[in-house]
């Protein structure tokens, strides 16, 4: 098997090593020693801004998305607005901000040159805080998921407060939506706590086989 090229690193704030690597035509990043996501974990990233949009039943004008990743989710959220529209992305890791212009940009058909992209190096959860009736959309990737956290301060997304602070940055009917490596009952029930309509839904895997499904929670406010 053809060995893996290593295209860059960094460091990202929390101190851990980041690196993006290279086999073949795959592309991925590791965190701290763990595959973080790959240029084959497309399918799931997708249906996380198709099925919120779907959701949400009518045109979304501004649309906010945690974490770049490789793209995927603020390629297909820009795919599905129109073209006065506007996709913020947070992404806190400099480092990968700077990959999507660069060798990863291809990956997912170079969202950050959409002029109706907006890239904010920085954490998610701040730009909810600061919203109050802002977002059409908020979609969620910022982890492996409610249950299956890598990073410990992730964990504010998911818990009450940051649920209500999601519930107050949406306009009335929009759409919460979250990507998770697995189900997780209990935070169905913290959306619903929260004032969501919430449900899950059980999604196609990436190709690159991380488990057969994934999951997207719609929370609709």
């Amino acid at each position: 098997m053809r060995p893996w090229e290593t295209l860059a690193k960094a460091v990202a704030p929390d101190g851990s090593p980041i690196e993006l690597r290279r086999r073949g035509h795959e592309l991925l990043i590791r965190a701290d020693g763990y595959d973080l996501m790959s240029s084959e974990d497309d399918d799931s990233s997708l249906a996380l801004a198709t099925v919120a949009l779907r959701a949400l039943g009518r045109p979304a004008t501004r649309v906010l998305v945690g974490g770049l990743g490789m793209g995927f989710t603020l390629r297909a959220a820009l795919d599905g607005v129109g073209a006065d529209a506007v996709v913020e992305v947070a992404e806190l890791i400099p480092a990968v901000a700077e990959w999507n212009r660069g060798p990863i940009a291809p990956v997912a058909n170079a969202p950050l040159e959409d002029p109706r992209a907006e890239l904010h190096v920085g954490d998610v959860a701040k730009r909810i805080k600061a919203a109050e009736g802002h977002y059409d959309a908020i979609l969620l990737d910022v982890d492996n998921g409610p249950d299956a956290l890598a990073h410990d301060r992730n964990e504010g997304l998911y818990a009450a407060r940051g649920l209500g602070r999601a519930h107050r940055a949406l306009r009335p009917g929009g759409v919460l939506a979250v990507w998770s490596f697995s189900d997780d009952p209990a935070f169905t029930r913290r959306c619903t706590n929260a004032g969501f309509k919430a449900r899950v839904e059980k999604v196609a895997a990436s190709r690159k086989g991380r488990g057969r499904y994934h999951f997207v929670w719609v929370a609709k406010r």
